[in-house]
Formats: structure tokens, C-alpha cells, sequence
């Protein structure tokens, strides 16, 4: 009987992490969608231009995640461990330090195949619709 109701209770909080990552990747999904239309608005896309637009405008933040990413993992391990030498401790820093000129290095050679998309008007709104957008995020959570 206990067997029995351990693996209920197994089942129910395994369902229950499934589907609270289910609904955080629905929220993340819908922010990014919400962000994508929010750019395609700012900068006065054609749907033309936002269907060639997107694949390459999601490839570059994918890029930039998994940049970030491996950072922020790296980095986590060496705060978890106990023994971690200098030679770690410095080259974990150095990864976090040039995870900006990463970002800068991905967005510059995807700014390049944008520019065979978009105007330079649109070039110019692009950056200035992302930067707004996360304001406008920012402002949203502190509220």
C-alpha cells in the first residue's frame, strides 16, 4: 500500500514539473513572439521583409543565449565547487568578461545580412525598438 502511494506521489509531482516547465516555456515563447511583433511594428516591416527577417533575427539571439549561457554555466560551477584554483577562477572571469564583445561579435555579422533586408531606417529602429522594448519590460515587472 505505501509502495502504491509513494509512486502516486511520484507521478503527481513529476506531472507537476512537467507542467510548470510547460507554462514557463509558454511565457517564454510568448514574450519572444510579443517582442518580435513589437520590433516588426517599431521598424514598419513589410511581410516580406519579417519573413526573412525572423529566421535570422532568432538565430542571432539563440546565438547570443547559448553564449550567455555557457558563461553563466561555467561560472556556476566554479561558485558550487569548493576547490577551485586561480587559473579557473581566471579564465571563468575572462568568459564572463567577453561575453559582451560575444554578443557584439554575433550581432555584427547578423547586422550585415539584415542590411541586405531592411532599410537603414529600419536598421536604425531595429536597435532602437530592442532597447525599448526591454524598457518597456523592465517597467512592466517593477509594476
Amino acid at each position: 500500500m505505501r509502495t502504491n502511494i509513494k509512486i502516486a506521489l511520484f507521478i503527481l509531482m513529476l506531472t507537476t514539473c512537467v507542467c510548470n516547465l510547460q507554462a514557463q516555456d509558454k511565457r517564454a515563447k510568448e514574450k519572444l513572439e510579443q517582442k518580435h511583433e513589437f520590433i516588426v511594428k517599431e521598424t514598419g516591416m513589410s511581410q516580406a521583409q519579417r519573413d526573412k527577417f525572423m529566421p535570422l533575427y532568432e538565430a542571432m539571439e539563440k546565438e547570443i543565449y547559448n553564449a550567455n549561457h555557457n558563461a553563466r554555466e561555467q561560472a556556476k560551477k566554479i561558485s558550487a565547487s569548493n576547490k577551485v584554483s586561480d587559473d579557473e577562477y581566471a579564465r571563468a572571469a575572462k568568459n564572463l568578461s567577453e561575453t559582451k564583445s560575444k554578443e557584439a561579435e554575433i550581432e555584427n555579422r547578423y547586422f550585415n545580412q539584415y542590411a541586405k533586408i531592411l532599410t537603414k531606417k529600419q536598421l536604425f529602429l531595429l536597435k532602437y525598438a530592442e532597447i525599448k522594448f526591454y524598457r518597456q519590460m523592465t517597467e512592466k515587472k517593477k509594476k
